[in-house]
């Protein structure tokens, strides 16, 4: 039996109209949500059919009905539940659309053609795709994009790009991720009776996390509220201090202007925090109170009190994580608390590595939440293969490496051509880098990409005994024009930076003589205590979101890492509100003095979250 407090039940209990319920960390919103659900169906006798919950991961969407299975047993399974992506999928399945999902790898070498055929260079591919994506976001099309424009040469050059990649996608009855939205759109606006159709087939709307909606989003929204139908309701579900996904093109500006929006809708306020002690809810509120766009509301709990959050300083990033390791040692040991009890989050990705070499140090079980862990991620792992391929070139091992670094970066060379350097090398018994020298190649550009190839292991091969690993992989990185390989495929995102990543390899094989002890390192991390479900959780405070740990540790809180340099002041803020509010007993707040081998200042974030009025 599940029992709300008076302001729960009431949000709970609305029926029709339009409602916006802002609801604190841990106010047990996905449990409102389910029992609006089950008072729908149950007390007002709506059938679960014509219910449409709308989430924005899958794992939202699983939550949700795991809490409304108890409350409506086999009638939940009818309800339609699901992320805004695979409804607006089935949608245009639906309605009779033809067209293949073009994502990942695919996308990414689809709009490298496009941009080759129109002759456009020096522009990161991801950069033309995360800018493609943010239109089709704010519902701008290629001519309108290109208007905005007017006078920024790069910028007209992606809307070139815009226009040439919605052409070719057409022919090809392709559509990637944001499509679906886009076509949805324009398939509820533009046609009366499919439009129809949807409004009649759900007379209630719910939608979870709405201040992570975007403007494309919001419209689709609009397409299936029934205005004319009295018996209708339209509910949303969010916090404005949660608001961290502007770079998706969504806004705090939905929940802030909401009232505007959809006039004559109702607000109610879930301030009433379940998880966390009130020392730690008060480390949230000094630190969001320093915004200025959100809305007013006093965080309470009625949880027992707790310990204040614990302030620790590094020397560098490896003293940040020895402290770090000491005081989960600390946690453990004594019984109070698990592994799995423990959250390390960071704003970015690089941070894992210290705290990953600090914890395979002394035997800490951990994974990865949502990721991979920080030897095993693409761009370091390839400058560890050409690693391996340097120290043994004539081995089953070299013949490993050289497959998966001869065409990194992109030297054109197929499946053909290895089949057949395959065929060529094992006739002659030979391993595969002694074939590639040996193996006559007819086409010019193959020949030439070889050679060069050859010509820069070689020498590395030659001098490996006079080079330290952190050289080795310095003059990889200028000979191959590394960094820019690896940035132009990346889609730039807040937490994840492919640069720091590799520049972070650099900092551990500083402190190694020889490749061999390196690599050797490096290999203890393909251990099982390297992805254990029971171990410490490490992820991104963005992955984090929705999750909660008895013990949280924040780490990296300095200037220019959190907040990122980068950010918005005010969604950096709440970044690391969404960080420190996982929280539910204890609470660590972290960084380092030197970071990167420079002085580090300390983050503002720090002095507001200790302040004591």
């Amino acid at each position: 039996m599940i029992r709300l407090n008076p302001r729960q039940k009431e949000a709970a209990e609305f029926l029709y109209g339009t409602a916006c319920v802002i609801a604190c960390p841990g106010a047990g919103k996905t449990t409102v949500m389910a029992k609006r659900i089950g008072n729908l169906v149950k007390r007002h006798g709506v059938s679960a059919e014509r219910i449409l919950g709308l989430t924005f991961t899958r794992n939202a969407a699983q939550s949700m009905r795991e809490k409304l299975h108890p409350i409506l047993e086999e009638l939940a399974a009818r309800v339609d539940l699901a992320t805004i992506h695979s409804f607006c999928h089935s949608l245009l399945r639906q309605e009779g659309r033809t067209f293949e999902i073009l994502h990942g790898n695919e996308q990414l070498k689809f709009v490298r053609q496009v941009m080759k055929k129109k002759r456009i260079k020096n522009i990161p591919v991801g950069l033309v795709i995360r800018e493609m994506s943010l239109a089709k976001n704010n519902i701008i099309d290629a001519d309108e994009f290109a208007d905005l424009y007017t006078g920024d040469e790069t910028m007209l050059k992606i809307a070139a790009v815009y226009e040439a990649y919605e052409a070719e996608k057409k022919k090809k009855l392709l559509l990637d991720f944001t499509d679906l939205l886009f076509e949805s759109y324009l398939l509820l606006k533009e046609e009366n009776e499919v439009r129809q159709k949807y409004q009649d087939s759900y007379s209630h709307l719910l939608i979870d996390e709405y201040q992570d909606v975007g403007p494309l989003q919001v419209e689709i929204l609009k397409q299936l509220i029934n205005n004319h139908r009295e018996s209708s309701s339209f509910w949303v579900c969010a916090d404005d201090c949660q608001s961290i996904y502007s770079f998706t093109g969504a806004s705090v500006g939905n929940i802030l202007n909401f009232e505007k929006v959809f006039q004559n809708s109702q607000q109610f306020i879930l301030d009433t925090n379940y998880r966390s002690t009130p020392e730690i809810l008060s480390c949230c509120q000094r630190l969001i109170d320093h915004n200025t766009k959100k809305i007013d509301k006093v965080l309470r709990t009625k949880n027992s009190p707790g310990e204040k959050a614990t302030v620790i300083d590094g020397t560098n990033e490896e003293d940040e994580s020895l402290k770090l390791v000491n005081e989960i040692k600390g946690l453990t040991e004594t019984g109070s608390y698990q592994f799995k009890d423990i959250a390390v989050l960071y704003r970015a990705n690089s941070l894992s590595r210290p705290v990953e070499d600090g914890f395979k140090q002394h035997q800490i079980p951990y994974h990865i939440e949502n990721g991979s862990s920080f030897y095993q991620r693409r761009e370091v792992k390839v400058l560890l293969d050409y690693l391996r391929f340097i120290l043994n070139p004539y081995s089953d091992d070299g013949d490993d490496a050289l497959k998966q670094i001869i065409n990194v970066p992109n030297r054109y060379i197929g499946k053909t051509f290895m089949s057949g350097l395959e065929s060529f090398s094992n006739k002659r018994n030979v391993h595969l880098y002694q074939g590639l020298k040996k193996m006559p190649i007819e086409v010019p550009y193959l020949k030439k990409f070889i050679k060069e190839f050859v010509c820069l292991i070689d020498h590395l091969i030659q001098d490996m005994d006079q080079l330290e690993p952190v050289e080795i992989i310095h003059i990889l990185r200028e000979e191959l024009d590394y960094d820019r390989y690896i940035s132009d495929d990346d889609i730039p995102s807040p937490d994840d930076s492919k640069i720091e990543n590799i520049n972070q390899l650099q900092l551990v094989a500083a402190k190694y003589k020889d490749i061999s002890a390196l690599l050797n390192y490096t290999e203890t991390f393909k251990e099982e205590n390297s992805n254990n479900k029971d171990g410490v959780a490490l992820m991104t405070v963005h992955k984090s979101k929705g999750l909660e740990f008895p013990v949280v540790f924040v780490i990296g809180m300095t200037e220019g890492v959190m907040p990122n340099k980068q950010g918005e002041i005010e969604e950096e803020r709440r970044i690391c509100f969404v960080g420190i509010s996982r929280a539910m007993n204890l609470l660590y707040l972290t960084y380092p003095i030197n970071y990167m081998g420079k002085n580090a200042t300390r983050s503002r974030f720090l002095d507001e979250i200790l302040k004591e009025e």
